[in-house]
């Protein structure tokens, strides 16, 4: 079971930088086709900017044509949660780190397979920790 961390939204302002402080703690969304993952095929370990934790491997990454880094699921479960989003007069699935709670994107259930779902991630709430 994942230790969850929780600071004050003062203590993650300090610590993000503005465009992963409104991506991650005020649910936003970078604009699609800019962030710094969405074209990367870098090998790795894609981990929560906010704790670390270890979100989603480089290898079920693929190119969904959103504009943002998706992938067919998490690194393993309980990696992340998923909440209902009815923001904006829509019906979607918000995802977060399961340790820090940080927005990460949404999730739909349009991938490819095996799993058939494409959780939509937002680069300012990732890092890639590259393969050696």
């Amino acid at each position: 079971m994942t230790e969850n961390i929780k600071k004050s939204e003062a203590e993650w302002q300090q610590e993000l930088t503005p465009e992963q402080f409104q991506v991650m703690r005020k649910a936003g969304t970078e604009p699609a086709f800019t962030g710094k993952y969405y074209k990367t095929k870098d090998s790795g370990t894609y981990v929560c900017a906010g704790c670390g934790q270890p979100l989603f491997n480089s290898e079920t990454k693929y190119e969904s044509g959103t504009g943002w880094p998706s992938f067919y699921k998490p690194i393993e479960e309980g990696a992340v949660e998923e909440h209902s989003d009815d923001a904006y007069g829509m019906k979607r699935t918000e995802v977060r780190c399961a340790k820090c709670e940080a927005h990460l994107g949404h999730v739909f259930p349009d991938g490819p397979r095996p799993t058939g779902m494409r959780y939509c991630m937002n680069s300012a709430s990732l890092d890639l920790k590259k393969s050696e």
